[in-house]
């Protein structure tokens, strides 16, 4: 069994994947931003422990270094937020936050925790990117971004760490029932359903069990990949 350490798991896919993993056996921590309602409602369904981080601010990751009672060898970086309008109505203010919560954190979540992977010569990160990291939504162009540069990352840190025995993938959900969908009609999500090869919305469950095979021994072999869950509705 193994120790992890999953970014933003109070709800939706980070909170799917907390189940998935303690049902397992493992040994689970999670950081949440501000709702300390859903973590600790979390951590008493699962026995998983919750950790208050923002993960923008490099002083709050070294905090939760210290916090956490063990070192993780399998870290799933999912925590991230969206940001949808025209990109010109976009304010700076708006732009940093969304870059330095999905970029900036994984990279400060990644560098605290990744020496003790090359240390043991041994580790398993997965990144939470997004289909439109891959192909682009319009009036999504930050967010888009971001979950590109994830894909980037991705691919170079597995080359870099890869001959001291970590393992970097990445995952990119489509269209998944979270709350980040609470936007939308009820006109909209039945035009996405149809708009999608396998003709459904996609569950958090589906991308945990995605994360989950990333991490698992079946995939000791694959590093630097990026791998879709999005029910074919871009195939790339």
């Amino acid at each position: 069994m193994s120790k992890i350490l999953i970014t933003g798991g109070c709800r939706g896919i980070g909170a799917a994947c907390v189940r998935h993993f303690t049902a397992a056996g493992h040994t689970v921590a999670f950081t949440y931003k501000s709702n300390a309602e859903a973590a600790a409602a979390l951590c008493g369904e699962t026995g998983a422990s919750a950790f208050r981080c923002d993960q923008r601010s490099g002083e709050a990751v070294e905090q939760l270094k210290r916090e956490l009672p063990f070192t993780p060898e399998i870290l799933i970086c999912n925590a991230g937020i969206a940001w949808t309008g025209l990109f010109q109505d976009m304010t700076e203010r708006e732009w940093d936050d969304l870059m330095d919560t999905n970029v900036k954190g994984a990279f400060l979540i990644t560098k605290a925790f990744l020496p003790s992977m090359i240390s043991r010569q041994n580790g398993c990160i997965v990144y939470m990117s997004s289909m439109w990291g891959q192909v682009g939504a319009s009036c999504e162009a930050a967010y888009s971004a971001s979950k590109a540069a994830l894909i980037g990352m991705t691919k170079a840190l597995a080359k870099e760490v890869g001959g001291s025995g970590v393992r970097v993938n990445c995952v990119c959900p489509g269209v998944i029932d979270t709350d980040m969908m609470n936007g939308y009609s009820k006109e909209d999500k039945e035009a996405l359903r149809q708009d999608t090869p396998l003709e459904r919305i996609g569950t958090p469950g589906d991308v945990a069990k995605a994360v989950a095979f990333l991490c698992g021994e079946d995939s000791s072999f694959i590093t630097g990949h990026v791998l879709s869950v999005n029910g074919g509705f871009s195939i790339s």
